[in-house]
């Protein structure tokens, strides 16, 4: 269980935190970096759900999903070096992964298929949705370089779920804009 009692440490003072095991990091450090991204995209869903509390079953995975995207910074956090932790880290699992495959197979069933790719934007939870899928891509892409660092590592279902995340987000952004049928269509070359 998570107990915060200070909220300022003053330990970042340096311009460094410090990792779930334990070793310290620049702030600016592409670990860091990855799991701070999640957090903004966590927020940009927070923002998404103040729109979306009247919709019961999208509200529900949208909450899901930012328990979620706490799993996935704590796994983050704690990078699988090899030694031994006192405890057994978090890690995001292929299960949240699977659910997510599925939520996004039952709102895209009442999606008409795309003819022409859909501008960002609509109703306001479709607009937060757009923008939190943005920040999960730009998270995927800290992730994917991290991974490919020497003496970094980066679990597969991590990976995968983030990739699912973005999907999963483009699908609800689309069906809270009236089961997309009030997406805004991009006309490639309109305003020439």
């Amino acid at each position: 269980m998570v107990k915060l009692n200070n909220i300022y440490t003053r330990t970042g003072d340096d311009g460094t935190t410090g990792l779930a095991s334990g070793p310290r990091r620049l702030k600016s450090d592409l670990r860091v970096e990855a799991y701070g991204t999640i957090d903004e995209a966590n927020s940009f869903i927070g923002l998404a759900r103040q729109h979306t509390v009247d919709i019961a079953s999208l509200d529900a995975m949208l909450m899901r999903i930012q328990n979620d995207l706490f799993d996935l910074g704590a796994d983050l956090s704690t990078p699988d070096t090899g030694e031994t932790l006192p405890y057994e880290p978090l890690r995001i699992i292929a299960a949240q992964v699977t659910r997510l495959e599925a939520e996004i197979d039952l709102l895209n069933a009442d999606l008409d298929p795309l003819r022409s790719f859909v501008l960002p934007g609509g109703s306001g939870a479709a607009a937060a949705l757009h923008i939190a899928r943005t920040i999960v891509r730009r998270a995927e892409r800290h992730m994917v370089e991290l991974a490919r660092t020497e003496g970094e590592t980066i679990s597969g279902p991590a990976l995968e779920y983030v990739n699912r995340l973005s999907d999963f987000l483009f699908v609800a952004a689309r069906w809270t804009n009236d089961q997309g049928k009030s997406d805004v269509l991009w006309v490639p070359g309109k305003n020439r």
